[in-house]
């Protein structure tokens, strides 16, 4: 078996079937289909015992999207894991291109795909991922027109959106797979920096395309999500940032927290949907629960910290220049038009 694609599932009936069958519909055959149904109550779990090819694992409550991709690994028989949201739906060639790339590239523990808005598909959702500072990351491109773009194939990108991406078997059997403490969000950054700092390389299958439902889970800007990410980007940050990044976070938080302030003021780029979501209090609270509950981890964290580093084959300076390489703008982040 040469693919085994994990498809995590919360009450997502409504995407499931064209979800899958897309995947049906693939030129690439030699792979196996796996859902982890994280304690559906919307009828996904009959729907998806009626697939035959599906194997499904259905686990008793939401153990949310690391975990849940976790508990695909007992069943997964492929050299590659390929990461897929319920939300997508894939081109028929999506898997043939994806794989041909993985291929071509041995060194690459990570391949990221092509993926673009379902709803707008001339508009880009990610082409690999871009970091900030203080460890925010986001999507490559987001946002922008593709056919404006020159971005070559298979060019190096830091690491993969996990909505979509292919990861080496043997590159999770060295370092692991998600860490489950995350829950959601933020996870695909601390499994990217883990692989980029154990030595292996990413690189992005442009002509792989997904379409993708942008945070149909979640919401965009809910207090559930603000919170996660706010925690989580911690988490990765001080499981795999270099001493020099970890002892400047505080002042970078300090400066995403001021630019955040100010496009929620003037209501500019994701400043005009927290303006408008109806739960600002909310959201305020929840990003102040994030940074307090990733203080109470710290000792975890450091535990954690300690068994990336015994992995670790990068240099603090071949690490700064990859984070470089791969930077973000918090004006970028917030979606914030130039002036």
């Amino acid at each position: 078996m040469r693919v085994s694609i994990i498809i995590v599932n919360w009450n997502g009936l409504g995407h499931l079937p064209e979800c899958l069958d897309s995947l049906q519909k693939q030129t690439f055959r030699d792979f196996q289909v796996i859902v982890v149904d994280n304690g559906s109550s919307d009828g996904s779990v009959p729907y998806l015992e009626q697939r035959p090819e599906v194997r499904l694992v259905p686990l008793e409550k939401n153990a949310g999207f690391a975990a849940g991709n976790n508990a695909a690994l007992p069943f997964a028989r492929g050299e590659y894991l390929v990461t897929l949201n319920n939300d997508t739906k894939a081109e028929p060639d999506w898997l043939e291109k994806l794989v041909a790339v993985a291929d071509r590239h041995p060194e690459a523990g990570m391949v990221g795909c092509r993926i673009l808005s379902y709803q707008d598909p001339e508009r880009v959702d990610s082409m690999g991922m871009a970091i900030c500072r203080d460890g925010m990351s986001r999507g490559n491109f987001r946002g922008r027109r593709y056919a404006e773009l020159a971005v070559e194939d298979e060019a190096e990108i830091l690491f993969p959106s996990a909505c979509v991406a292919l990861y080496r078997r043997a590159m999770v059997d060295q370092i692991g797979f998600f860490d489950g403490d995350f829950f959601a969000y933020c996870e695909d950054s601390d499994l990217g920096l883990r692989g980029r700092l154990a030595g292996w390389q990413a690189v992005l299958a442009r002509d792989a395309v997904v379409y993708h439902k942008y945070s149909m889970t979640a919401g965009t800007l809910s207090p559930l999500k603000l919170y996660l990410v706010e925690r989580n980007h911690f988490y990765a940050v001080v499981k795999n940032f270099p001493l020099v990044l970890l002892l400047t976070l505080p002042l970078y938080t300090l400066l995403r927290y001021l630019v955040q302030a100010r496009v929620v003021l003037h209501g500019k780029g994701t400043g005009g949907e927290f303006k408008t979501s109806g739960s600002r209090n909310e959201c305020a609270l929840a990003l102040l629960r994030g940074m307090r509950d990733a203080l109470l981890a710290l000792p975890t964290l450091t535990r954690k910290r300690a068994e990336v580093m015994r992995h670790k084959n990068l240099s603090p300076r071949e690490t700064m220049q990859l984070l470089r390489r791969h930077h973000l703008t918090f004006h970028e982040l917030l979606d914030v038009p130039p002036s």
